[in-house]
């Protein structure tokens, strides 16, 4: 991880050489309004990204600003990634972009840019006026021919890929369509006095369950709560479907690799990447507790004792980067389609660690998402109106719904006494 930090953090001289007085636009701090954890695909051959093919990603502001720079991923690369020009503007409608917003990145002042294996690049900042809650275009070029080997699974967003062309920048025509980002894993803006929140999870974090290009995610829905006249977040989405808090993705699964790290790893190399992040909302457990005996049939039950300490090992590391904490309860998964996934046994083991969360002081403040989602005549299950419809991950007025329940102000540190 040291070598891709310090990959990433090469080019913020660059980024920042025009930085003014301090208070100064120029002086702000980076707030992320975008964010996607990087992950390997899954097994099989790779999708490949042709020379001269345009690749336009759509992505979801969170916080306005009046800079911008991007961060690409090349993190499960096992070539470098070369990239021959990228672009940003805001996006109108399908591929289409506001041309009058078109605006050419760079790369510690190079138009192009080589992302060795294992490593991350930022573009240099520019001047960009992003309003909050739109969508941004990220157009980029590669050189030769190159396979997806650090992606974002799960992006409920459709993207484009243009016919290739052997010029970058000589227009776009949509080719095919993506329902998955490739090698983009952030947007950062200068926005003064805004916090970055990281929304840390599994999937119920990562959207599956909310309705795809709508913006229903639960992370969507925070934004919307943290952002008012008098508040402002940017909000990093960190969820990976399948993650867990305490085990890496099964090897000799179908999953391969592609469910990430353990969650208590996973964080600390979120936290580097990423820039300051003041809150992570952490929300994992379910897969620790629901996977063994279905998805991962040779891992030996849950345990509370042992989710329990993994939390606390997540909080420490989090705290550790001078982050504040915001624990959530684990929701109701009765019924669920997945076999084995939910028992008796397990239900028990939700339970204990659920009322471990609400009482520890480990995190400085709970959402209670089992409360909140529960049907309270079933409570080991979703509220039907709540459920996407598989009984685990809340649909698009669950997770409204669990967002409207949240404090907008969880995440701000209580002011100091006077004196």
């Amino acid at each position: 991880m040291a070598a891709l930090v310090a990959c990433a953090r090469e080019s913020e001289p660059a980024a920042s050489a025009a930085a003014d007085a301090p208070g100064s636009l120029l002086s702000a701090p980076w707030t992320v309004t975008w964010a996607a954890s990087p992950q390997p695909p899954l097994p099989g051959p790779a999708y490949l990204l042709l020379k001269g093919q345009p690749v336009r990603l759509i992505v979801r502001t969170s916080v306005g600003g009046e800079r911008v720079r991007v961060r690409f991923s090349n993190v499960y690369g096992t070539t470098p990634l070369q990239i021959t020009a990228a672009r940003i503007a805001l996006r109108t409608t399908g591929a289409e972009i506001d041309e009058a917003t078109d605006r050419q990145l760079t790369f510690v002042n190079a138009s192009t840019a080589t992302v060795a294996p294992g490593q991350e690049i930022l573009s240099d900042a520019i001047d960009f006026e992003l309003p909050a809650f739109v969508d941004l275009a990220v157009t980029f070029w590669l050189s030769g021919d190159q396979p997806v080997t650090t992606m974002h699974l799960l992006a409920q967003q459709t993207s484009y890929l243009g016919e290739a062309h052997p010029e970058a920048g000589r227009g776009f025509k949509v080719a095919k369509t993506l329902d998955f980002w490739p090698f983009l894993a952030s947007v950062d803006v200068q926005a003064p006095g805004a916090i970055t929140v990281a929304v840390f999870g599994d999937s119920t974090v990562d959207g599956d369950g909310s309705t795809a290009d709508a913006n229903k995610r639960w992370p969507d829905f925070l934004a919307q709560q943290f952002n008012s006249d008098s508040a402002h977040a940017g909000i990093a989405n960190l969820g990976l479907i399948g993650n867990r808090l305490l085990t890496d993705s099964p090897p000799d699964s179908d999953f391969g690799s592609a469910l990430g790290r353990a969650g208590v790893d996973r964080l600390a190399s979120e936290l580097e990447r990423l820039s300051q992040v003041d809150c992570v909302i952490l929300r994992l457990g379910v897969n620790d507790i629901g996977f063994p005996g279905s998805f991962a049939p040779k891992d030996a039950p849950m345990t509370a004792e042992r989710l329990i300490d993994g939390y606390r090992r997540a909080a420490a590391a989090a705290h550790g980067k001078g982050a504040r904490v915001v624990g959530t309860t684990i929701a109701p998964f009765e019924g669920t389609k997945f076999e084995g996934y939910h028992t008796a046994a397990k239900e028990k083991v939700r339970e204990e660690v659920n009322a471990w969360i609400r009482t520890s002081r480990d995190f400085d403040r709970v959402i209670d998402a089992d409360a909140a989602l529960r049907d309270p005549s079933h409570p080991s299950k979703l509220l039907a109106a709540y459920d996407s419809g598989d009984h685990l991950h809340p649909g698009d007025a669950g997770n409204e719904h669990l967002a409207a329940q949240t404090p907008p102000d969880i995440c701000r540190r209580p002011a100091s006494p006077p004196g």
